[in-house]
């Protein structure tokens, strides 16, 4: 198991390019299975969470292969529809394999996701889908099993009791696009990681409209294509890296930032003091270059997660680490996942003023973040972990830090390019280094 060292105290500066969208490469990978024509992705990123998808995808049948950043797939094996336990345990997201595969080969097995430490995010959304377009659904031996000889365009509401379901609206979306008829979902999920899948889809010779809004009208046709596509760039890694700037009093350049798509998360960090600048007006708001920069002093706020377009659940943790450096209360409020706070704890040791009751943090800002030892215990409460890191006086080891290879590729290599000092270690090795340390010490 691998930690991170960091020893804070380092203003950040410099430029970096961010990187594509984990969220949007997953569902766009899944979309192969709609087709046995080759289908290729640009500007992917080397994660786990992809990774492992692509091993899903070849015991699915589904040939693969990755140079650099770019991906080909192509089915060659429709024999083949059982999503195994052994792999869609590592990643939640192995679920969007569901409706394409139900869609093409007119079956699916895949193994029944459990929850995240952050707390249970169910799939009945995506089922109830689904058989409102005729499939039978069963669940066989922890195994969802889904049938259909062939699915029928109806009008699908896909609201939940915490908003509307991202991979639930893509799972149903991906397959309508081969049912007969029109079918319409009402409450969709607005984020641009559907947008992004809705625009590959209609390359493949889709027809949908409405992607981006609550509703999403796809007439659905005999068959799909192969297509050519460049994945959006990652929203959560790029504000992500503009938090990083700002706890770090840092000025830096963020290249292929997805401006459009975090026009909440920005309107808050303008609030605390924090300034998020596109070089030229001019460039797509969706890919454009921003300069990060902020106040010596920060203000406190008050953030409600919610669906896109709303703040991004993805962004709580780390504004979390951010607001803990503020001078005065800010109030945090988790509508998406009420259960998202593993980080309270650590950040606590951290010396971060925090109050939780329920689904609201007050967050008490004023006092200096130390370093300390702490454990990841998620993806986005790691990120969290290794900015208050950065801003913390002395040395900070985070433990646990697989979670961020889920959603970062080398994040430590990416914040050293920015002037960071964060060595990436093995357990026994930090131990090692700990252990000479104490030696040295004694013979002083």
């Amino acid at each position: 198991m691998q930690t991170f060292r960091i020893q804070g105290g380092r203003r950040l500066s410099g430029r970096l390019r961010v990187d594509g969208s984990k969220n949007a490469a997953l569902p766009l990978m899944a979309a192969a299975l709609l087709t046995d024509e080759p289908v290729r992705l640009r500007n992917v990123p080397e994660l786990v969470d992809l990774r492992n998808m692509m091993q899903l995808l070849g015991e699915l049948g589904v040939e693969g292969r990755r140079d650099g950043d770019v991906v080909d797939l192509r089915s060659v094996d429709e024999d083949q529809s059982h999503a195994r336990y052994e792999i869609v345990r590592t990643m939640r997201a192995s679920i969007c394999v569901l409706g394409p595969m139900l869609a093409r080969r007119r079956r699916a097995v895949v193994a029944m996701p459990g929850g995240c430490a952050f707390g249970a995010r169910p799939v009945d959304l995506h089922l109830r889908g689904l058989e409102a377009l005729g499939a039978k659904v069963r669940l066989e031996g922890g195994d969802i099993v889904a049938t259909a000889a062939r699915l029928r365009g109806t009008t699908v509401f896909l609201g939940g009791p915490f908003g509307s379901t991202v991979l639930g609206t893509a799972n149903v979306m991906s397959a309508a696009t081969l049912a007969e008829g029109t079918t319409i979902i009402e409450c969709a999920a607005c984020e641009p990681e559907i947008v992004d899948l809705a625009r590959l889809l209609n390359a493949m010779g889709a027809r949908i409209r409405g992607a981006g809004g609550p509703r999403i009208v796809i007439e659905g046709v005999e068959s799909l294509g192969g297509a050519d596509h460049e994945v959006i760039p990652d929203r959560i890694v790029a504000g992500t890296y503009a938090i990083a700037a700002a706890m770090t009093n840092g000025e830096i350049i963020l290249d292929d930032f997805p401006y459009d798509s975090l026009l909440a998360a920005i309107d808050r960090l303008q609030h605390v003091g924090v300034t998020v600048e596109p070089l030229d007006p001019k460039a797509d708001p969706g890919r454009c270059s921003v300069r990060v920069t902020s106040e010596r002093s920060l203000r406190p706020t008050v953030i409600t997660t919610q669906p896109h377009p709303g703040f991004p659940t993805d962004l709580q943790a780390q504004f979390m680490a951010l607001l803990a450096m503020a001078q005065g209360n800010s109030v945090i409020t988790e509508k998406i996942y009420p259960e998202r706070f593993m980080h309270v704890a650590e950040l606590t040791r951290m010396g971060a003023n925090l109050f939780r009751q329920g689904s609201v943090v007050v967050v008490a800002g004023g006092p200096p973040l130390v370093g300390a030892p702490v454990m990841a215990g998620d993806l986005r409460a790691s990120a969290c972990l290794v900015l208050a890191g950065l801003a913390a006086a002395g040395e900070t080891v985070v433990h646990r830090v697989y979670h961020l290879d889920r959603g970062y590729h080398r994040m430590e290599e990416s914040l050293n390019r920015l002037g960071a000092r964060i060595e990436r270690l093995d357990e026994s090795e930090l131990t090692a280094r700990e252990r000479e340390a104490a030696s040295a010490a004694e013979l002083v």
